[in-house]
């Protein structure tokens, strides 16, 4: 009878321990992760005991098909940014500050190489992000998922005070300020993808800057964690969200109360031209509304007397903004965000 064994049926364990023995080395170059205890069961996180009632607030979320991309570019070393981004960009809209993250790798078969290029970007992410890697998993699944593929998700923990805390007034006339993405994110890359096989489009063909197609669909996403909480500290805003899937149509109103609905202003946007480039195919200015950020990662409501403020902060973390609309009542409008003008996808 032929002997078989796990790695016979695809599965390297030697594999896997080299692969945490090279994350162990990655970290321990890095000194704000040295905490981490990277292979053991668990992790194990000392909470600060000056924070009042603390209340654990947890995210995860993964990158979708962002992934196709990279792996189109043989470039997998800012996707591990994104898994991060996606996770902690949450935690903050709930005022939480992000202590520790978990990663989850699926593979058809453990690349090493590629591997450490993801982990190499999480761990950036989590110092970006000021929390630390406490673990993670990578699985090998052969003939379950194909050998040059992969997948990633994410589980972030933050902390609030649980100290009694008013909801946030949100009143006619607050303004709604949209700050900058640095691209896509990590949401609507089905439609891309649809977009580049039907077309037969080469991911190196140049289309700003002498940036290629690629290189703008894979810029890594914006990380929000010290401008937001730093706003929240101040009282400079009063709530905020983070558009995702489902863009600005389908998240902002998550963040608004029964009292109040939006008015944006489509001409106030400034549309990257990576935007431009997607609806050009012709994608509809609602479908773009509702698939994409649109050149806003996050929306923040404040007070009008509060914007001088909120400019001195957000230029301090060298971010851009724009004034997209403000509040109205609920009773004049039937929609939660309702849209004024057009977006301007001419160059």
């Amino acid at each position: 009878m032929k002997k078989l064994s796990y790695s016979s049926s695809g599965v390297s364990i030697n594999k896997g321990n080299k692969f945490v023995s090279e994350i162990k080395n990655i970290i321990r170059k890095d000194k704000n992760l040295k905490k981490s205890n990277i292979g053991g069961f668990s992790g194990q996180f000392v909470l600060d005991s000056k924070i009042k009632k603390p209340i654990l607030v947890g995210a995860t979320d993964g990158v979708g098909t962002k992934i196709e991309i990279a792996r189109m570019m043989r470039d997998h070393k800012t996707i591990g940014i994104d898994l991060v981004a996606m996770c902690v960009n949450d935690l903050i809209v709930d005022q939480a500050k992000p202590l520790f993250f978990l990663d989850y790798i699926s593979t058809g078969k453990l690349d090493i190489s590629k591997g450490k290029e993801i982990i190499g970007g999480i761990i950036k992410g989590c110092k970006m992000s000021n929390c630390s890697l406490l673990g993670g998993e990578t699985a090998e699944h052969p003939e379950v998922d194909s050998n040059d593929k992969y997948d990633l998700a994410g589980f972030c923990v933050g902390v609030k005070s649980g100290v009694a805390k008013a909801s946030p007034k949100l009143k006619e006339n607050d303004l709604i300020v949209g700050i900058s993405s640095s691209g896509l994110h990590s949401n609507g890359y089905s439609l891309v993808r649809k977009i580049i096989k039907e077309n037969k489009i080469k991911l190196n063909k140049k289309i700003e800057k002498n940036k290629t197609i690629g290189e703008l669909l894979l810029k890594p996403t914006e990380i929000y964690v010290s401008p937001i909480l730093e706003m929240y500290t101040k009282k400079i805003i009063k709530t905020c969200a983070h558009i995702t899937g489902g863009g600005i149509t389908e998240n902002l109103p998550r963040s608004l109360n029964k009292n109040v609905s939006a008015k944006i202003n489509l001409e106030t946007f400034n549309l990257p031209t990576i935007f431009k480039w997607i609806q050009s195919f012709g994608v509809s200015q609602n479908e773009m509304l509702k698939t994409f950020n649109c050149g806003y990662g996050m929306i923040v409501i404040l007070d009008r007397t509060k914007f001088n403020q909120f400019e001195k902060s957000i230029k301090k973390h060298k971010l851009k903004y724009s004034i997209i609309g403000n509040l109205v009542n609920s009773k004049k409008i039937n929609k939660k965000v309702s849209y004024i003008g057009k977006l301007n996808f001419n160059d």
